[in-house]
């Protein structure tokens, strides 16, 4: 059984949830695969407790306070961890790529497989994308500044960010009302920084936050989601993956 510990945000684990499904979709109920969504929703905010964090700072230069925040989620994630692998859950998936901020310090005090989202993110581009490509990043700023995907990406690719002011404005505005449900508007809202990254002639899109996808493919089909052309999903890459380690 696949365990899903998802509500970072609530949203985005139930399309996690819908296009595992979708994808596996059987003739009877009994033909679908078996998982468990823990929707733990009072995980405080990932980025809010990233704080200071980045890529370029070492353990030390870490604030107590900011110590604190991140001791905060990593303890909440291993509680719901823990209640999936209770349940007898085989592995765990997180649709949430900033939560995997923590993954490390996460698989230390977890005894049982987690699938990395943007390692997944990262060989599904190597089969799509050539050596060297531009690949456009649309995030949470946790996720940018701590560096989440350059640790796989760096090397193979080059990743382009949206400025400072659309990154405000467009992207951080879009998930916040993805979040609050207003669908619609954050479709519209995160259109400029999908056109920056555009002209900057990225060959693909990541939309390094769950709550995007559900923004940019408000009401198109599932058909059109997976065959985009410039758009990587995360949580249907992520969903492919976790159907490639499934056993009833």
């Amino acid at each position: 059984m696949i365990g899903i510990l998802g509500g970072m945000g609530t949203q985005a684990g139930l399309d996690f949830c819908n296009k595992l499904a979708i994808l596996n979709r059987g003739k009877i109920d009994q033909e679908y695969p078996l998982f468990l969504l823990f929707n733990k929703s009072n995980i405080p905010g990932r980025p809010d407790s990233i704080g200071v964090h980045t890529k370029n700072l070492s353990n030390k230069s870490k604030s107590k306070k900011v110590e604190k925040k991140y001791s905060l989620v990593l303890k909440n994630l291993v509680h719901g961890c823990n209640v999936l692998k209770k349940s007898k859950c085989k592995f765990i998936v997180i649709p949430c790529n900033t939560a995997h901020y923590w993954y490390k310090d996460l698989k230390k005090k977890v005894r049982l497989p987690i699938i990395n989202m943007p390692k997944e993110v990262f060989n599904h581009t190597k089969k799509k994308c050539k050596k060297n490509s531009k690949i456009g990043l649309l995030a949470t700023e946790g996720t940018l500044n701590t560096g989440i995907y350059n640790n796989f990406f760096d090397k193979d690719y080059n990743l382009i960010f949206p400025s400072n002011s659309l990154q405000k404005k467009s992207v951080n505005k879009a998930i916040q009302l993805v979040k609050m449900g207003n669908v619609k508007a954050a479709s519209k809202i995160i259109k400029p920084s999908i056109d920056y990254l555009i002209k900057k002639k990225c060959k693909k899109i990541i939309l390094g936050c769950t709550e995007l996808p559900i923004a940019i493919f408000a009401f198109k089909s599932f058909k059109k989601i997976k065959t985009s052309k410039i758009f990587l999903d995360p949580n249907l890459i992520l969903a492919n993956a976790a159907m490639k380690k499934y056993v009833r």
